[in-house]
């Protein structure tokens, strides 16, 4: 096992490492790493129905779609996150608990009571304090996960807002946990950089680690390549969202909208109000679901009844 030290906080770079390493990286290797405020969407679920996209772009909070399963997750400089990367046999189950190990004895060591449930995730006091994911290419596997240790708890709880009623879709939908911060519950307040490198040294000592290695110029420049062709491109980190239909009725009562989306793309749209709108309707099939290409089309179009921004709003 080789340790991988990252210090970017860049969640666009940082997810892209993780599929940069899986599929270039030889040795068997584990990376504690940091990102800036950013929204993790799991690979196979609908951005929009996940996310508060209001909050996050007033907040400029990063949208980023993952290559593993699993549920959306808030990071902040507040969380230590850690990928395990190594050779696997695909004829055996995914061994979360031997990953999560090092994590439950080091909080152990601070007298916190960790239990793992069903779904390879760390409680506290029937509070969650991390979530894990996997993802297998080819013989290789990754497992990674975030330890909420000193997070914005409301800008979590404002982020992620499910909003699984205005949508119908066949996407893989959040679990909704309570959740609780790690430093609130070691009795020696530590910084996040200490419990991050207890965490290296508990983990090089168990894995039996032989050197840390910095990622080389050649790496960098390959994973910002995967940033600019992929992880910050709307395509993937909303385009790919499964295919789904969206209603939604203005609190006026006096507008509904019908959309139905496929790959990111508005394909159908049907809006049933006092007046014709067939015009807006013709003129927003095959746009993006995205608010400033709906904006940009209808920013000199009067509607009755409503105010421009009420009328973009509910297309979200």
């Amino acid at each position: 096992m080789i340790e991988i030290v990252n210090q970017s906080v860049n969640p666009y770079f940082n997810i892209a490492s993780e599929e940069y390493l899986l599929k270039n990286f030889e040795h068997d290797c584990f990376m504690l790493w940091r990102n800036a405020p950013s929204l993790i969407i799991g690979k196979h679920q609908n951005t929009l129905a996940e996310i508060n996209i209001n909050f996050a772009e007033k907040n400029d909070i990063k949208v980023v779609r993952r290559i593993s399963g699993g549920g959306t997750v808030y990071h902040d400089l507040g969380n230590l996150n850690f990928t395990f990367i190594t050779n696997h046999d695909n004829n055996k189950i995914i061994n979360f608990a031997l990953y999560l190990k090092p994590i439950t004895e080091l909080l152990n060591n601070y007298e916190i009571n960790v239990k793992l449930n069903k779904r390879n995730n760390l409680f506290v006091e029937n509070k969650k304090i991390c979530g894990t994911a996997a993802h297998i290419h080819k013989n290789k596997i990754i497992h990674h996960g975030t330890l909420l240790f000193a997070t914005n708890i409301d800008s979590l709880e404002n982020a992620i807002k499910i909003n699984y009623e205005n949508f119908t879709d066949k996407s893989i939908k959040s679990v909704n946990n309570i959740v609780t911060n790690i430093n609130e519950h070691i009795k020696t307040k530590i910084s996040i950089n200490e419990f991050a490198e207890q965490l290296s040294q508990k983990i090089n000592a168990d894995f039996i680690c032989k050197e840390k290695y910095f990622l080389s110029d050649a790496d960098i420049l390959a994973i910002n390549e995967l940033v600019k062709t992929k992880y910050n491109t709307w395509e993937w980190n909303f385009g790919y969202s499964p295919d789904y239909n969206f209603n939604k009725t203005s609190k006026n009562n006096l507008l509904n909208i019908s959309v139905e989306v496929k790959k990111g793309i508005i394909t159908n749209l049907k809006i049933i109000g006092t007046k014709d709108f067939s015009t807006i309707e013709n003129l927003l099939v095959g746009v993006k679901h995205k608010k400033s290409d709906i904006l940009g089309l209808i920013k000199d179009i009067e509607i009755e009844n409503i105010s421009k921004e009420e009328f973009l709003e509910l297309f979200f």
